[in-house]
């Protein structure tokens, strides 16, 4: 057996691949096999009463695809979109199914194997909310990855932004009657 091979089945066992990325200083990181595409940064199409972060939806070969600003969802200072800013597409899975959206970012970093039993929880930091989208800390090549559960830090943003529309449907409705 080659030592190819055997460095790929020990990284198979209890390992993953994780595609990173930048917003500002920090380093984060999504499940590879949940990305479906990354694109250069396009402009998108604006949704009325869309939370802040949620910037609009982009046509991407026939479907709609919802656009979320992690910089503006993690709160952090806002930035120019550059040509390295990019949009990963990523598949997310909620109650209401699959279903793929876009998180732009400052620019992507590369693939990692992360190695499992090397995962470290997140910190408790006096708030569930804080932490609820963070799967788990991993160093990687002396920098810290924060990994995220995009399916929990998504769906809840489509929860709100679904709320919103109907608010605004119910709104138009009692307006007109």
């Amino acid at each position: 057996m080659s030592t190819n091979a055997t460095t790929q089945e020990q990284a198979g066992a209890g390992s993953h691949q994780v595609l990173t990325f930048v917003l500002g200083n920090e380093t984060y990181g999504v499940d590879i096999l949940r990305v479906q595409e990354i694109r250069g940064w396009s402009a998108v199409t604006k949704i009325p009463h869309a939370p802040a972060h949620v910037l609009g939806v982009l046509n991407l070969r026939g479907s709609i695809v919802p656009i979320v600003d992690l910089r503006m969802r993690f709160a952090l200072e806002r930035a120019e979109y550059t040509a390295i800013t990019v949009i990963i597409v990523v598949s997310v899975i909620s109650a209401a199914g699959r279903r793929d959206f876009g998180v732009v970012v400052d620019g992507v970093s590369d693939v990692v194997d992360v190695n499992t039993a090397e995962v470290k929880p997140a910190p408790e930091l006096g708030s569930r909310a804080a932490t609820d989208y963070i799967r788990g800390l991993v160093s990687v090549a002396d920098r810290m990855v924060v990994l995220l559960d995009i399916d929990r830090l998504i769906a809840s943003d489509m929860t709100s932004f679904s709320g919103n529309l109907a608010q605004a449907e119910t709104s138009l409705a009692a307006t007109a009657a």
